[in-house]
């Protein structure tokens, strides 16, 4: 579960390598716990040494992302409990959209049923 003030490692070519969350977006319901396949609100903290300069995003630079892994276990229809050693995000944009053009490491299949099947193509694989 990802809450407000969580920092998360971001896991594609942007040249961010932490977010700060600021919020999670979800219709419906109040609720303050992100989960596989929200979208929150955070803040670029730190950036990747390597090509500082040719970054698409800056240190500090409010963006949108998308979560994909997490440390607690989610659970599958089939009873199958799936958790990651960390929480990563990909950087979007307000179309929805990835800011990258490569996706490091591989994705849950529940995000193959939501509308990110961009960000699915330019992924290593599935599990």
């Amino acid at each position: 579960m990802i809450f407000p003030q969580t920092i998360l490692k971001i896991s594609d070519n942007s040249g961010g390598k932490f977010l700060k969350c600021i919020k999670v977006l979800k219709k419906g319901a109040f609720t303050r716990k992100g989960n596989l396949g929200d979208i929150i609100v955070g803040s670029v903290r730190k950036l990747r040494n390597k090509n500082r300069h040719l970054s698409k995003v800056k240190k500090g630079d409010i963006v949108y992302a998308l979560i994909i892994r997490t440390k607690v276990p989610s659970t599958r229809r089939v009873g199958l409990n799936i958790a990651f050693s960390t929480n990563d995000v990909v950087l979007i944009n307000k179309s929805l959209r990835p800011i990258a053009t490569r996706v490091f490491g591989v994705l849950p299949r529940e995000l193959r049923l939501s509308k990110f099947s961009k960000i699915i193509s330019i992924a290593n694989g599935l599990t």
